[in-house]
């Protein structure tokens, strides 16, 4: 059995939730306004999420709406659904509208972060998992 075929285990992390450092700290993107298709305003980057074996981030968590933290809604974004990023914002594939539509995600909820996970988020994205073959 290899590791992609083994989900009993969390396979991604929040990168805040280790002890790593980027090699570059202005490649850090969190808190970075982010920006949809269509130039409209979403919310900020909240977090990171890296896949455990290569160190690479796989993951966007969106923190969207409420105000001084209260009733933010989080949204978690494949990272390949970026199309640029800035020294503060972070632009998007896809629309305000699509991304709110998105499966729901309560990181106070979840901390089992394995492909099963993950999965539905990259299939409403379009966007073939990083540990799939088509990736």
């Amino acid at each position: 059995m290899t590791q992609h075929d083994d989900d009993s285990q969390n396979l991604l992390e929040k990168l805040g939730d280790t002890n790593l450092t980027l090699s570059n700290p202005s490649d850090d993107i969190r808190s970075h306004k982010v920006v949809d298709a269509n130039g409209e305003a979403l919310g900020h980057v909240s977090a990171l999420f890296t896949d455990k074996k290569n160190r690479k981030v796989r993951f966007l968590q969106v923190g969207a709406g409420g105000f001084l933290g209260m009733g933010e809604r989080e949204f978690l974004v494949p990272i390949e659904d970026l199309s640029s990023t800035s020294r503060a914002e972070v632009r998007i594939n896809h629309s305000r509208d699509h991304v709110v539509a998105a499966p729901h995600f309560d990181p106070k909820l979840t901390t089992n972060y394995t492909h099963d996970f993950f999965y539905p988020y990259y299939g409403y994205y379009g966007i073939s998992p990083y540990w799939g073959r088509m990736y």
